[in-house]
């Protein structure tokens, strides 16, 4: 079934598995805050774990906001988790700081927190990542609501050596402000020390914002999935359908053709990932950002069949044993 949580609107996940289970990473608020749009300020990172992809058991908050003056200390945002050398796990999250209670605009960093077991973390304070201002967009630019560097996707370099980040920024620099949206870039030898780099994908796309990129392979072809939804598409793509959207992957670190992206599913469901299944599969998951009465949908989705044809990724919905012939 999908993934919920009494009381509490679920959105923005991640997963990590060890071998034997599936563990999946959540961001969750009390619905008891009525308006969802205010889940942003109170979001922490809730934990479950499932065999499957598709049962899962909860096992509540693993990481929350810090104390006034800390990188999280309104907020912990969306990440993503690997194993180091060291045999330890890493959790490289987004903390925001939202700079007063009636304003959007917020600050945005990005944190480390480890664990041996993924059930107990510890905050790291030797990382805290920030947007380097010779590439990338600051709020002090007064050019955006919102200081944005989040949705850290940490990874290793597939055929070289050592670590590569991709990061939900602006850059700097472009012509029309609104469609500045860029994968930022961060390296390492060792996923302590970061050194941020350029962009990897060029303004002027048709994105403000460039959320929860992930570097995947899919049936032995690599992809960059992101997720845009209507009302941050810009330039040639305003007033079009927002989403899950991919792009065709010719390196680790790019660089990424945003331009030529194109549209998975549309945007009742959002911040897709593609993750593995016991049987070597490729599926998707991504959490239903609008439910059946037109609102917000808030739980994580069943997973699906991801897949080619031909050039065109497509996404089929997965039978459950019970309703199989």
């Amino acid at each position: 079934m999908v993934f919920s949580k009494r009381d509490h609107w679920v959105w923005d996940f991640w997963l990590a598995d060890d071998g034997e289970t599936h563990h999946l990473f959540y961001l969750h608020a009390p619905t008891s805050l009525g308006d969802p749009d205010l889940r942003h300020r109170n979001a922490s990172i809730g934990h479950a774990t499932s065999t499957d992809l598709t049962d899962w058991e909860d096992h509540g908050p693993v990481l929350t906001a810090g104390p006034p003056g800390d990188l999280d200390s309104s907020a912990t945002w969306t990440g993503s988790v690997v194993r180091g050398d060291d045999g330890r796990w890493r959790m490289f999250y987004t903390g925001s700081v939202f700079l007063s209670p009636h304003e959007i605009a917020n600050v945005e960093s990005i944190g480390v927190a480890t664990s041996g077991d993924l059930f107990t973390w510890t905050k790291e304070p030797r990382v805290n990542l920030q947007a380097d201002p010779r590439w990338y967009e600051l709020l002090t630019d007064r050019t955006w609501h919102e200081e944005a560097w989040r949705d850290p996707w940490v990874f290793r370099d597939p055929v070289g050596e050592g670590w590569h980040m991709l990061i939900t920024a602006r850059s700097r620099d472009g012509g029309d402000v609104r469609d500045r949206g860029v994968i930022g870039h961060a390296t390492s030898a060792d996923l302590d020390e970061w050194i941020v780099q350029p962009p990897v994908s060029a303004p002027g796309s048709g994105f403000a914002h460039v959320e929860v990129p992930q570097f995947v392979r899919v049936d032995g072809r690599d992809i960059l999935l992101f997720s845009c939804d209507a009302a941050h598409l810009a330039g040639r793509r305003s007033g079009d359908t927002g989403g899950v959207w991919f792009t065709a992957a010719p390196a680790a670190a790019g660089p990424f053709d945003l331009a030529s992206a194109t549209l998975l599913t549309p945007e009742s469901l959002y911040a897709g990932r593609v993750t593995t299944d016991r049987s070597g599969a490729s599926v998707f998951l991504a959490f239903e950002n609008v439910d059946a009465a037109g609102g917000f949908g808030g739980r994580v989705s069943d997973p699906y069949d991801i897949g080619w044809d031909d050039a065109r990724l497509t996404l089929r919905a997965r039978e459950r044993e019970g309703e199989r012939a």
